[in-house]
C-alpha cells in the first residue's frame, strides 16, 4: 500500500468516527482536475511554511478542498472557467495565507465562530496525523522522496477536505442495488 493510500485510509477512518464523511468517499472529477494547478500554486506557500508551521502547511490545503467543493456546489458555472491557480490565489489573497482558514470557513462555507472552531480542530487533527505519518515514514528529509511524500500528503488532505464539504452539503455516497 502506498503512502497516500495509507493516509487516506487513516484520515477516512478518523472522519468516519466523527461522522463527517460516508463509508464511500465521493468522486468529483471537476475538483480532481483542479488538483495539479491548485498544488502548483500552493507549493511555494506550503513549502515556505512547512519548517516552522508544518501542521498549518498541511492543513490549509484541506480548507482549500472544502472551499472548492462549496464553489462547485453553489456556482460552478461561474467558477469552472477559472484556473485552479487563480481559485487558490483568490482564497489566499482575500485575507492572506495565514488567515486563509478563517476566510474559507467563515466567508466561503458560511460557518459561525463555534462551527469554525470545531472544523478547525478537525482539520488540525487531520494535519497532525498526516505530519506524524510523514515523520514516521522513514523517508529522509530533504530528498526527492520527501518532496513526493509531502505532495501525496497534500493530495490526501485536499481529497478529505472535498469529502467533508460534499457530505456537509448533502452529497451522500451510498451503494446502489
Amino acid at each position: 500500500m502506498d503512502f497516500e493510500k495509507k493516509l487516506i485510509d487513516d484520515l477516512h477512518k478518523y472522519l468516519l468516527s466523527e461522522k463527517l464523511v460516508d463509508e464511500k468517499l465521493p468522486e468529483c472529477p471537476d475538483l480532481e482536475e483542479l488538483w495539479k494547478p491548485v498544488v502548483r500554486a500552493y507549493l511555494p506557500d506550503g513549502v515556505r511554511e512547512f519548517q516552522d508551521y508544518p501542521v498549518s502547511s498541511l492543513g490549509w490545503i484541506m480548507f482549500v478542498g472544502m472551499g472548492l467543493a462549496k464553489l462547485w456546489d453553489v456556482e460552478w458555472e461561474k467558477y469552472s472557467s477559472e484556473s485552479g491557480e487563480r481559485l487558490y490565489e483568490s482564497f489566499r489573497d482575500a485575507k492572506g495565507y495565514d488567515n486563509m482558514d478563517d476566510y474559507i470557513l467563515e466567508e466561503i462555507l458560511g460557518l459561525d465562530k463555534e462551527e469554525s472552531k470545531k472544523m478547525g480542530a478537525i482539520v488540525g487533527e487531520c494535519a497532525a496525523r498526516t505530519l506524524s505519518a510523514i515523520q514516521h515514514s522513514g523517508i529522509e528529509p530533504g530528498t526527492k522522496d520527501a518532496s513526493l511524500a509531502y505532495i501525496s500528503a497534500l493530495h490526501a488532505l485536499y481529497t478529505m477536505g472535498i469529502a467533508i464539504e460534499l457530505n456537509a452539503l448533502g452529497y451522500h455516497m451510498t451503494k446502489i442495488g
